[in-house]
C-alpha cells in the first residue's frame, strides 16, 4: 500500500528498553557503530553482486563501493551504499524487528537458487540484525533512505529511538541505502575526517569493497591472508606486518600463511618481530593477533588464539565460522577458539622445530629473543611440553664459551643426546652464576676425566624449566651436584685406570690423618652440613658440596632465599679429596693437637669457598676476618730477606 503521508509504526517487541539496551549496553565503544554501519553496507553490495551473478537481466555498470559523507555545518554523517536496497516492506521487517536478519534470510533463500560458478561464495556478516540500532549510540535522529534494485522509487525510514518509526515515499533516489545520522550534542568528533579515518582503518580496512570518506579511498590495503601464498609478493608480506605492527620498516624473523578448512575455516598470516619488547623492559606486552569475522575486525590483542608463551606473535585470523554474539565482540562458544588455538599453536611450533633444524643460526637468533617467553610453556602447557623442550637451548661444557662474535653457542637437548655415548641414562646440567664459575664447579672434575658433555645453567629460571620438565626423549634431567647422578658404563682400560684411581683414594681415605680431619671439620661445622665424607667424583678439586637426594638444587635455592628471608637452604653433603695436597698436608698435622684450631678455620674456609662457588649466601664479614688471619700467620711464617 503506498501513500505520500508519513505511516507511523510501533517497533516489535519491548522496543523502548531493547532499543536502549541495544545502543547503549551492547557495544564497548560507540565507534563500533560506524563499524556495524559500513559492514551492513558491505553486506548489501555483496547480496546485489550476488544476484547479479545470478540474473543478467539486471544491472550492474557501475562500480560497487561505500562512501562516508560527514556534515560538519548539520552535524550529520551520512554512510551510503549502492547495493541491493530495501523495499518498503523491507524496511519495516528488517529495521523494525529487533534481532530480524535480513542477512540471514537472503542466505538461506540464496541457498536455495541454482549455483552459479562464476559467483564467489557471500560474505555476510550480519547474522543478528541489530548492528543497525548501533547508530543510536551515535543519534538523536537516524534517517534511512532506501531503493530497491527491484523498483523505481525509494522510501524514506526514519526514528528517534524513541519506540516508534515512520516510513514515507521518498523520490530521486538511486539503488541502495543511505543512513542519515543526526549526531548527538556531544559527538560531532564523527564529522570530523580524520576521527572517521581512524576508525575506517582500524575496523574496515579489509572490507572487500571500496570505502570512500569524503571522495578519497581509506582501504587500499589488501586482505592477502585469502589469496594463495604463490601470489603474495615479498613486498606485500612486509607491508601487511607494517600495518599490523604501526612500524617502520622493521622487518620481521619469519611468517607463516595458513589456510585451514578443519575442524574451521580460517586464513591466517602469523608474524614472529625482530625484538622482544619485555626484554628491553617495556613490561609484558599484549598479544598481537587481530580476529576477524569475514574481514571486519572483531576484536583487537585477542588473547584466546594462541597461548600466553606465544604472545610475541603479531598476526591476523579471519573466520567465516565464529559463531559471534549480537555485539559481535565475542564468542558464545569457546570451543572454536580452543579448536583454532589447537590449529595455531602447532603450526608454531612444528615451523619453530623446522627452522632450528634447517637454519640452526635463525632459530638463535629467534630464541636470544624470545627464549625467555617461550620457555614459560612448559609449566603451563602440558599437550606440547615434549616440542617445547626441544626447542630450548643451552650452553654446553662441550661448546667454547665464546666465538669470534663473542657470542656464546647454545645446544638444543636432542642434539646433545645425539652427542652422549653409549649407556648414558641421563641429561646432566650444572647450575650457577655464570660461566666461569661453573667451569671452576668441583663437580665437574670426574665429567672432564671421562668426557661428558654437561649443560652450564646461568639463568635460575632455566634451572627451574629443566626441573619441571625433569624428563627428556626417555632420559632424565639430572644436576650433577645431586646425590642421584648415575654415570655410563666405562671400557674395560677405563675400568682399570678408574679401578686404579678408586684404590689409591680409598687407601688415603682410611689413612689415620685423614679420619681425624674429618672428625675435626664435622666438629666445626656441625649442623651447617649433613656429613663430611671422603669423595669418590673429586680428582683435582680439594671439596664439593652435594646436594642430597630428593633436595633443590643450590641455585633455585638461592632464587628461593633471595624471594623469602625465612627460607631454608637445605643442608648439604661436604666432600673432601683425600688426594689434594692441601688435605694431605692437613692430614700430616692432624695429630698434633696444637694444630686442631688451624685445621677446623681451614674447614670452614673450604666450606665458604665452596658456597662461593655455588653462589650460595655466606657472612662476608666472617669470611673477611679468617682470611686475614690466614694471611697473617703465612706473613709472620715468613723470614726477611
Amino acid at each position: 500500500m503506498a501513500t505520500d503521508t508519513p505511516q507511523e509504526f510501533v517497533f516489535q517487541a519491548e522496543i523502548k528498553q531493547l532499543l536502549h539496551l541495544l545502543s547503549h549496553s551492547l557495544y564497548q565503544n560507540r565507534e563500533i557503530a560506524i563499524r556495524e554501519l559500513v559492514s551492513n553496507a558491505s553486506d548489501a553490495l555483496d547480496k546485489f553482486r550476488h544476484l547479479a551473478l545470478l540474473n543478467s537481466e539486471i544491472k550492474n555498470d557501475e562500480p560497487l563501493e561505500i562512501s562516508l559523507e560527514p556534515n560538519e555545518t548539520d552535524r550529520v554523517l551520512v554512510i551510503r551504499d549502492n547495493g541491493i536496497g530495501m523495499t518498503r516492506d523491507e524496511l519495516i521487517k528488517n529495521l523494525g524487528t529487533i534481532a530480524h536478519s535480513g542477512s540471514l534470510e537472503f542466505l538461506k533463500n540464496a541457498a536455495q537458487q541454482p549455483k552459479d560458478d562464476a559467483s564467489n561464495p557471500l560474505s555476510l556478516i550480519g547474522q543478528f540484525g541489530v548492528g543497525f540500532y548501533s547508530s543510536f549510540m551515535l543519534s538523536d535522529k537516524v534517517e534511512v533512505l532506501s531503493r530497491s534494485y527491484s523498483e523505481e522509487s525509494g522510501w524514506r525510514w526514519e526514528s528517534d529511538g524513541s519506540g516508534r518509526f515512520t516510513v514515507e515515499p521518498a523520490e530521486r533516489l538511486t539503488r541502495g541505502t543511505q543512513i542519515r545520522l543526526h549526531l548527538k550534542a556531544d559527538l560531532d568528533e564523527f564529522t570530523k575526517p580524520w576521527r572517521l579515518k581512524n576508525v575506517l582503518t582500524q575496523y574496515s580496512t579489509f572490507v572487500p569493497h571500496p570505502v570512500k570518506l569524503a571522495g578519497e579511498l581509506v582501504n587500499e590495503q589488501k586482505p592477502i591472508w585469502v589469496e594463495p601464498k604463490s601470489s603474495v609478493t615479498a613486498e606485500q608480506y612486509q607491508a601487511f606486518y607494517e600495518h599490523l605492527t604501526h612500524g617502520a620498516g622493521d622487518k620481521p624473523l619469519w611468517h607463516l600463511h595458513l589456510t585451514s578448512d578443519s575442524p574451521f575455516q580460517f586464513h591466517t598470516i602469523l608474524y614472529c618481530p625482530d625484538t622482544n619488547l619485555e626484554r628491553m623492559g617495556f613490561g609484558r606486552v599484549e598479544h598481537g593477533l587481530q580476529l576477524c569475522a569475514k574481514r571486519i575486525l572483531v576484536q583487537h590483542n585477542c588473547r584466546d588464539l594462541l597461548p600466553e608463551y606465544l604472545r610475541f606473535i603479531y598476526g591476523l585470523v579471519d573466520s567465516a565460522d565464529l559463531p559471534l554474539n549480537v555485539s559481535r565482540e565475542a564468542l558464545q562458544d569457546n570451543t572454536v577458539f580452543r579448536k583454532i588455538k589447537k590449529v595455531l599453536t602447532k603450526k608454531i611450533l612444528t615451523h619453530l622445530e623446522s627452522v632450528a633444524k634447517d637454519q640452526p643460526e635463525d632459530y638463535l637468533k629467534f630464541y636470544r629473543q624470545f627464549g625467555i617467553t617461550l620457555r614459560e610453556g612448559l609449566h603451563s602447557d602440558f599437550e606440547h611440553r615434549e616440542e617445547i623442550g626441544g626447542l630450548l637451548r643451552f650452553a654446553t661444557s662441550a661448546q667454547l664459551s665464546e666465538q669470534e662474535d663473542d657470542v656464546e653457542q647454545l645446544t638444543g637437548l636432542s642434539d646433545y643426546l645425539k652427542r652422549t655415548p653409549d649407556g648414558q641414562k641421563q641429561i646432566y646440567f650444572l647450575a650457577g652464576p655464570d660461566r666461569k664459575s661453573l667451569e671452576k664447579n668441583p663437580n665437574l672434575d670426574q665429567f672432564r676425566r671421562r668426557k661428558l658433555e654437561v649443560l652450564f645453567v646461568t639463568d635460575p629460571i632455566d634451572e627451574y624449566v629443566l626441573a619441571h620438565l625433569r624428563n627428556f626423549e626417555g632420559k632424565d634431567i639430572v644436576a650433577i651436584d645431586s646425590a642421584s647422578v648415575e654415570l655410563p658404563p666405562t671400557s674395560d682400560a677405563e675400568k682399570a685406570e678408574e679401578a686404579k684411581v678408586e684404590e689409591t683414594q680409598a687407601a688415603a681415605a682410611e689413612s689415620t690423618g685423614f679420619k681425624r680431619v674429618l672428625e675435626l671439620f664435622r666438629e666445626e661445622l656441625g649442623d651447617d652440613v649433613k656429613e663430611v665424607r671422603a669423595s669418590k667424583r673429586l680428582t683435582d678439586s680439594v671439596c664439593c658440596l652435594v646436594n642430597v637426594e630428593g633436595s633443590m638444587s643450590s641455585q633455585l635455592q638461592k632464587v628461593m632465599s633471595m624471594g623469602d628471608r625465612n627460607f631454608e637452604l637445605s643442608k648439604k653433603d661436604f666432600e673432601l679429596n683425600p688426594q689434594a695436597p692441601l688435605i694431605t698436608r692437613l692430614c700430616s698435622l692432624a695429630d698434633n693437637a696444637s694444630n686442631t684450631p688451624f685445621i677446623k678455620q681451614c674447614g670452614r674456609q673450604l666450606f665458604a669457598n665452596a658456597l662461593l662457588l655455588e653462589g650460595l649466601p655466606l657472612d662476608p664479614s666472617e669470611l673477611v676476618s679468617r682470611v686475614q688471619g690466614f694471611m697473617l700467620d703465612a706473613a709472620e711464617s715468613r723470614t726477611h730477606s
